[in-house]
């Protein structure tokens, strides 16, 4: 059956494995006495159940509920269910999860080049979705799969949960507004692009048992299995990187305290360090990938009337009194409850809950799809950017490169037969 037609065939029950929830996924989850029954809660469904996915189950609130898990490497994800109790069923194709009729969303925590499909048929399924970043592999996937979310009217909401954290938004908000004046220019993380390919030959293996390696290779071009590849990230064919990795987190703050949620930046060009990037967007503002590290989730912006970096849930600032005066606006107290049962670095508890929120009232989420798109594709236009060695301008309406045919090639992947996107 081809991956781009969505099946409209009734559940097939044999193709489901019925296993325990994992011990990781909290109580209230389940439907235990004192915590919102079945009927109140949204049902959720999980499509990739791998290390991401099991933070995210771990902090689903109380008005979600777990009810099918999705995986086409099907012993990981039955390792990950069996060890607890709770009856949930388990695919290894996520389109039948997809004909479920008990499921109101699905969770999408793949590899980034293995997510935009199972979004769109998630779409077109009548489900809203949590998808997690990096939320594209190339930026004209990400056109489509907006066209999509608009077409069938789903919310989606991008992992990207810092737009959920409360001192990131007080931050993004302030330089915004110009508290640090309207001269800026920002430093961003040099972060690493992927590998064209592995420096060695990669021999053929066996293809591990349960494993869809098919599937698994999504829009990919085809190869043998090997136990490399499963280590995605490393490699062009499937991933940006940590430009895309990381870089999605600190890109999306870029954007957001620059008011740019909508559009990007107008022009591009490599600077002298390998691998370094400058950009600059039509208010003048410029931004530099020229750090080495730090920081990892954000960006220092610099302005006439301080230094400002912003992080995951931290703040820094040159005058101090400018992170006092910003910390001082939050509700110790509440912001200390919130925290005091995860760590700040992988929290998506109060994002996963935004989400929740805005599948009843059919608001935009905090993280919207478009806002997810913009971010991720300055994080592809940098990659471009340094692929060709080159200063390239930028039509951010239009999403195309001025007068540059070479560069626009670039904007979209040869898809691997039967995992082309849907026509809409």
């Amino acid at each position: 059956m081809p991956q781009t037609a969505l099946s409209r065939r009734r559940f097939l029950s044999q193709s489901v494995l019925a296993v325990g929830l994992p011990a990781l996924i909290p109580s209230h989850v389940l439907g235990r006495d004192g915590q919102p029954g079945a009927n109140d809660r949204i049902a959720v469904g999980a499509i990739g159940v791998g290390n991401r996915a099991t933070l995210l189950l771990n902090q689903l609130p109380e008005t979600g509920q777990i009810v099918a898990l999705s995986d086409c490497n099907l012993p990981r994800a039955a390792a990950f269910a069996e060890k607890h109790g709770g009856k949930v069923p388990l695919f290894q194709d996520y389109r039948k999860l997809l004909e479920r009729r008990d499921i109101d969303a699905v969770m999408v925590a793949t590899g980034e080049f293995q997510r935009v499909l199972p979004c769109i048929h998630a779409c077109q399924a009548g489900k809203d979705i949590y998808a997690e970043k990096p939320l594209t592999l190339y930026i004209r996937e990400g056109r489509a799969l907006v066209n999509a979310v608009r077409r069938h009217n789903r919310v989606l909401q991008v992992g990207s949960q810092q737009r959920s954290m409360a001192i990131n938004r007080l931050a993004c908000e302030f330089v915004r507004n110009g508290g640090l004046g309207q001269s800026l220019r920002v430093e961003g993380v040099n972060y690493t692009p992927p590998f064209a390919e592995p420096g060695k030959v990669l021999p053929d293996q066996p293809v591990p048992p349960g494993l869809d390696w098919n599937v698994w290779l999504n829009q990919a071009a085809a190869r043998p299995f090997h136990a490399d590849w499963m280590g995605w990230m490393r490699w062009r064919d499937f991933s940006g990187g940590e430009m895309t990795n990381w870089g999605a987190h600190g890109v999306d703050q870029i954007q957001w305290a620059l008011g740019m949620d909508e559009t990007g930046p107008v022009e591009l060009w490599p600077l002298e360090k390998p691998n370094q990037v400058a950009m600059r967007y039509a208010n003048g503002t410029t931004v530099q990938f020229i750090r080495d590290k730090a920081p990892m989730g954000g960006a220092v912006f610099i302005g006439e009337k301080g230094k400002l970096e912003i992080n995951r849930n931290k703040i820094a600032s040159n005058p101090p009194e400018i992170a006092k005066e910003l910390l001082a606006r939050l509700d110790e107290a509440a912001e200390e409850k919130k925290w005091s049962d995860q760590t700040a670095l992988w929290q998506a508890r109060w994002h996963l809950q935004n989400w929740l929120d805005c599948i009843r009232t059919r608001a935009k989420p905090a993280a919207d799809v478009e806002i997810g798109h913009r971010s991720i594709s300055v994080c592809h236009l940098v990659n471009i950017t340094r692929e060709l060695g080159r200063r390239l301008k930028w039509d951010a309406a239009k999403e195309l490169f001025v007068g540059d045919e070479a560069a626009n090639k670039l904007l979209e992947r040869a898809r691997r037969k039967g995992f082309e996107l849907p026509a809409l």
